[in-house]
């Protein structure tokens, strides 16, 4: 057994006994309203222990599922188990992020496997997109996001912010999980199927006379595969080497805090102040779409640590003026905003952004802001600019609605999919191409 392996394994035991019925002795003192004895030296050195450095074991330590005994959870281990590499290269892209969702998932006092859920969901990937539209870590679809307040614009995408996602995410599950009255492997099952597909599924059974637990229930397959599959890797990281599995080392500190701009701020003046790479402070900030922060807000940062107090001191002294790198414009006569967007290598959709334009039609003596920064892209926080999506006609759908839920206009849908009418069939299949 390893060191590691023998850590986790005390450290578990050692959270059990702290639930052990009282002594005698303290059931006495208890009874009788006299004060009990200061503790030992010893009692007290054990409180004051820091944390394990390593955070799979503060990890393990928080489990609160691991005694649940399912077929489907040993099939997901030995799936997991068939490809020790795979399994450890996806858990070592979640070092940047996992140490703070873990302390956001105990501030809440919520079971520690939930902080595997974006293991699952994206592969801890910030970036990444379903082909159904879901988007970031916590995998949010564009109307779920908006009803938990994610912002989505040209800007900015927040459910590809690893901070505001992760509280979104966890918010939402603090809702399902009051709805399905504490269960969490139902909160976990609506959170991947949506509360309305549990809730009438425990509906059904009920009227069936059948058990409502999640395992009783006729869900969808990605469902019944899902909530299994967390359970497996929280079953692998208690015990890796029992599995065959070399977890990657992750320390269990802080990999990154949030600053705060109090205004715009152009991601290169950020690199320079922070002394970073650009890219790697957009891989940071991956909910950025553009060259800046959104000029309304959210204004902050995630920085590592260890620059964080050089960039405040720097962002201190630099003037207003240089907080963007713009330039102005005067329209001439016969000028069009093609041609300056050509002139000044930026996007039509840069300057019509930048100036709230809601046309392209401009007018001669008018001044326009020219981002320059826009002229030279920082790496896209996404893979492309635009991203080609199937979707799947579902009863009831329109397409209205479907346009209203990713983002795009009833005209281009249309346009895409060389629709005569805005006749829809459930099944049918149709393209959406969304501007990332």
């Amino acid at each position: 057994m390893t060191l590691r392996a023998f850590a986790i394994g005390f450290l578990l035991l050692l959270t059990a006994c702290q639930g052990m019925p009282p002594r005698e002795d303290e059931v006495s003192q208890a009874e009788t309203g006299m004060p009990p004895p200061p503790p030992a030296q010893e009692e007290t050195a054990a409180r004051e222990t820091p944390e394990p450095d390593d955070l799979w074991i503060i990890l393990a330590q928080g489990f609160e599922l691991d005694d649940i005994e399912n077929p489907a959870i040993e099939r997901e281990v030995k799936r997991f188990s068939a490809h020790p590499r795979s399994l450890a290269r996806q858990l070592a892209r979640g070092e940047p992020y996992l140490y703070y969702i873990l302390q956001e998932v105990r501030k809440r006092g919520m079971p520690a496997e939930i902080a595997l859920m974006p293991c699952i969901e994206s592969g801890f990937r910030p970036v990444a997109y379903s082909r159904h539209g879901a988007a970031g870590l916590w995998q949010f679809m564009p109307t779920t996001g908006r009803y938990m307040g994610l912002k989505q614009d040209w800007w900015y995408d927040a459910r590809r912010d690893p901070v505001a996602s992760t509280q979104a995410a966890l918010d939402y599950l603090e809702q399902l999980n009051r709805r399905f009255e504490g269960d969490w492997l139902l909160t976990m099952a609506a959170y991947n199927a949506g509360g309305g597909t549990i809730a009438r599924a425990i509906r059904m059974n009920r009227e069936q006379g059948r058990a409502t637990d999640f395992w009783s229930l006729k869900l969808p397959r990605e469902t019944r595969q899902y909530v299994p599959r967390i359970l497996a890797l929280a079953r692998i990281i208690a015990m890796p080497e029992a599995h065959g599995v070399a977890l990657p080392e992750i320390r269990n500190d802080p990999r990154f805090a949030r600053v705060e701009l109090e205004g715009q701020l152009d991601l290169k003046v950020a690199a320079e102040l922070a002394e970073m790479e650009p890219e790697a402070l957009v891989a940071l900030n991956p909910g950025y779409n553009r060259w800046a922060t959104h000029p309304e807000g959210p204004h902050y940062l995630l920085l590592p640590v260890d620059r964080v107090e050089r960039f405040q001191e720097r962002l201190a002294q630099l003037p207003p003026e240089k907080r963007l790198r713009w330039t102005r414009h005067h329209v001439r006569q016969g000028e069009t905003l093609s041609g300056i967007a050509r002139k000044y290598q930026v996007t039509v959709a840069a300057l019509m952004q930048t100036n709230h334009l809601r046309s392209h039609r401009i007018r001669a003596g008018r001044e326009l802001i020219i981002p320059l920064s826009a002229s030279e892209p920082i790496v896209e926080a996404t893979p492309a600019a635009h991203q080609k999506l199937r979707y799947q006609v579902r009863k009831g759908d329109s397409l209205y609605r479907i346009a209203r839920q990713f983002g795009v206009r009833v005209q281009d849908l249309m346009r895409w999919n060389r629709l005569a009418t805005n006749r829809l069939h459930p099944g049918q299949t149709l393209t959406v191409i969304r501007t990332l």
